[in-house]
């Protein structure tokens, strides 16, 4: 009897090993999934942009939907942090990368990094020049042409029943809310966004652009100092994406300032709390930035590299389309 209950304890102990094994700790990082298909690393810039957070929920989503291990790490907005984030993933293994850079003049490094390792890669959110990505032939950009959300801001306004000459002086008296400046979409969306004015011969006014670094609280506060500057002189609010938008919206209303009455004001992105706004009447309109197309078209992308695709100079950027936003068509994109 004892001999029996010996066997039967020692057979336990064995299975208990058994399931040891079979469990791995992902060290709080790695998506749940059953990683049949292996790990792919996900850099994001930071964890609390608005917009790239809806943008990394569905990279999470859609990959693990495919049977991948997906590892997400925060960048803090931090440049070489996500340079040792990258290295720790090539050693690691893992089998793909998705990077949104901190900082686009870091694309040479980025570059140089995962070329030398192998890697097939993703870029995404904030585009290298094309001579960069040549460097290397596993590697594509996805994203949506800047100069597109930047035009369609400037119709939104040209739209409008006075074309946002509101005061009838003959010209159209703005500020800009840029992101930061070193980014080629702040870059583009804040020149397309005037010139599509000047392109329907409408003259222009500048009265200031300042840098808010894509922050909401950033958006309120230079709101509210040109509110207090420039007063009824400004008659639109460009703002480069809709967080800042929403930060100049606080300040517009605690001014006494109406939107779509006596003052304009447009973003990009369509972040619900944006679309809620249009809808309301309190934003002129916003240009639909799509996370959940773009996360789609990059896994989409980097499957292609995984299956041996390679890319020529000049063919290493898949762009997905902006879509503008008004009261009318709202609607269409609200949950």
């Amino acid at each position: 009897m004892k001999k029996i209950i010996a066997l039967l304890l020692s057979a336990l102990m064995v299975m208990s090993l058994f399931a040891g094994c079979g469990k791995k700790d992902d060290g709080g990082k790695a998506s749940d999934g059953d990683g049949e298909k292996g790990t792919i690393g996900v850099c994001i810039y930071k964890f609390d942009d608005a917009f790239m957070t809806t943008y990394r929920n569905s990279l999470e989503e859609i990959l693990k939907g495919k049977g991948y291990k997906v590892s997400v790490v925060d960048g803090n907005n931090d440049q070489a942090k996500q340079n040792e984030q990258i290295n720790t993933f090539i050693s690691q293994g893992v089998q793909a990368l998705i990077i949104n850079p901190v900082m686009t003049s870091a694309a040479d490094q980025i570059i140089s990094t995962v070329k030398d390792a192998g890697i097939p890669t993703v870029l995404i959110n904030r585009e290298p020049t094309a001579e960069q990505m040549a460097a290397y032939d596993k590697l594509v950009y996805v994203g949506c042409d800047a100069a597109q959300s930047g035009t369609f801001q400037g119709e939104l306004i040209l739209d409008t029943a006075n074309k946002g000459d509101i005061n009838g002086d003959g010209k159209v008296s703005y500020i800009m809310i840029q992101g930061d400046p070193e980014n080629i979409d702040a870059q583009l969306r804040t020149e397309y966004s005037v010139k599509a004015l000047k392109d329907a011969g409408v003259e222009v006014e500048q009265l200031n652009l300042t840098r808010g670094d894509w922050d909401r609280n950033r958006g309120q506060e230079i709101a509210a100092n040109d509110l207090a500057q420039f007063g009824d002189q400004i008659e639109v609010i460009f703002c480069n994406n809709d967080d800042m938008a929403i930060g100049a919206l606080q300040a517009i209303q605690a001014a006494g300032r109406k939107v779509n009455e006596d003052i304009y004001l447009v973003g990009v992105d369509a972040l619900d709390a944006a679309l809620n706004e249009v809808k309301n009447g309190n934003m002129t309109g916003t240009v639909l930035n799509d996370a959940v197309g773009q996360a789609t078209e990059a896994v989409n992308q980097m499957e292609k590299l995984l299956s041996g695709t390679t890319y020529s100079e000049g063919n290493q950027s898949v762009y997905v389309p902006y879509v503008k936003v008004t009261p009318d068509n709202v609607g269409d994109f609200m949950s």
